[in-house]
Formats: C-alpha cells, sequence, structure tokens
C-alpha cells in the first residue's frame, strides 16, 4: 500500500487542496440524516474534510491509521483525532450518529470489515456516507488516461455493487447518493506521480513505470489539468 505517513506533508496540495475539501464535505453534509449530532470519519487523514464537517456543527471524531497523516489532522481538529485501525474501531457499539468514509475503501483487500465495523458504531437511524468506484472517476478519457491504458491493474475493492452487497450483509439499506468535482492532473503531475509509486502496481524504477512516466512526459500542454474527475458518493442507513 501507498506509504501515506511519508505522503502526509504533500498529501492536501497533490490532491486538489482546499477547493476539493469543501465540494467532499458538502456533498458528505447533504446525505446526513436531519438532526445527526455526532459523526466519526474513518480515515480522516490530514483532517482537510474533517475540519470542515466540524465547522458545519458536528461533532467530529477523525480516526486514522498513520501517524504521519494524523499529526497534520491534529493540527485541524485538535483534541478530535485518534489513532486507529479503521477494521477494528475502538469505539463501543452504537457510538455515532453518522460515519463517513471518503476515499478509502479502495485500498483494502477486506473492505468488507469496515462497512461491518461501521454498521456497529452507528446508532440505529445513523448514516454511512462513503466514496464508491474511485479508479473509474478518475479515467476522464483524456490523453493521460490513454498512455495509462497498459497499466496493470487490481480489480476494484469499492465497486459500487460490492459496497452495496457488503452494506446488505450487514442490514444496512440504501439511503441516498451524490457526487462532487475533483481537480484534474496535468501530464507533468501524472509523470510525477507514476514514478514516486502513486500506482501500487508500478514500483518506482521499474522498466514499464519509468516507459509509462516517459511518454507521459512527452504529451503536449505539459502543466495544463485535464477534465476534473466526479467522485461518487453512496449513503447507508442503520435501521
Amino acid at each position: 500500500m501507498f506509504d501515506y505517513d511519508k505522503e502526509a506533508e504533500r498529501y492536501d496540495v497533490s490532491r486538489g487542496g482546499e477547493p476539493r475539501a469543501a465540494a467532499a464535505a458538502s456533498a458528505v453534509l447533504g446525505l446526513l440524516p436531519e438532526g445527526a449530532g455526532d459523526l466519526l470519519d474513518v480515515a480522516c487523514g490530514t483532517g482537510i474534510v474533517t475540519r470542515r464537517l466540524a465547522a458545519a456543527g458536528l461533532e467530529v471524531t477523525g480516526a486514522d491509521a498513520a501517524c504521519g497523516m494524523l499529526r497534520r489532522a491534529v493540527e485541524r481538529v485538535p483534541g478530535r483525532v485518534v489513532l486507529a485501525d479503521i477494521r477494528q474501531l475502538p469505539f463501543p457499539d452504537a457510538s455515532f450518529d453518522a460515519v463517513s468514509a471518503i476515499w478509502l475503501l479502495h485500498l483494502l483487500d477486506d473492505a468488507e470489515r469496515v462497512v461491518a465495523e461501521v454498521a456497529r458504531v452507528l446508532r440505529p437511524g445513523g448514516v454511512f456516507v462513503t466514496t464508491v468506484d474511485k479508479a473509474a472517476a478518475h479515467d476522464v478519457r483524456s490523453d493521460i488516461d490513454a498512455v495509462m491504458a497498459p497499466r496493470p491493474r487490481r480489480a476494484a475493492r469499492d465497486r459500487d455493487d460490492l459496497v452495496a452487497s457488503y452494506a446488505d450483509r450487514h442490514a444496512l439499506v440504501p439511503a441516498g447518493r451524490s457526487s462532487f468535482r475533483g481537480r484534474g492532473r496535468a501530464p507533468a503531475q501524472a509523470a510525477a506521480d507514476v514514478r514516486r509509486g502513486w500506482y501500487t502496481l508500478l514500483p518506482p524504477g521499474a522498466p514499464l513505470t519509468e516507459k509509462l512516466a516517459s511518454r507521459l512526459e512527452q504529451l503536449p500542454d505539459q502543466h495544463v489539468p485535464r477534465r476534473d474527475p466526479e467522485f461518487k458518493l453512496r449513503a447507508f442507513k442503520k435501521p
């Protein structure tokens, strides 16, 4: 898996910064039940979205397994973040009115364990909001995507129907959909991301890694971002 401790310093700026965080938080808030009082933001990362959820008036707790990320998050939401394995949350049953998980399930081979834990810590009537189909959202049919088409891929762990099946097995029912825009990538940024291990099946320094990075560097308009991706959100309710 990508080293998020090392990535923490540049995480926000490389992923759309405050504009993307504002869009994500707004979309999450639009799916929460009326009167929700407290929310657990799992895999809260640097707290850039968590802070905005707290600013909306929720009592927010952020949880993440990467110390480097949490060092940034604690500056944004002091006293509201915990170091935790998101597959074994350190909270009692029925602790929260809502749980959010932004850009998490796509990273995990055992994503259903997270959904099971979310179902456990939600109160009856509570809602789980999560991104789905992240990799598909990044493919905007640009020249960058055409260059990257031959790369090896894992099966998507956060496919919409898979996440829905996990929710169903843990007695969570569909409760809404939304989306928000990210930030399009430019070829120069894409090449740098490839070389530093952004794609876990393209190790830094490997022949295919270098081949693809070099091809990206040959594209026109090296510093012009391509079309913005649109990320999908699903909400599931605990009856």
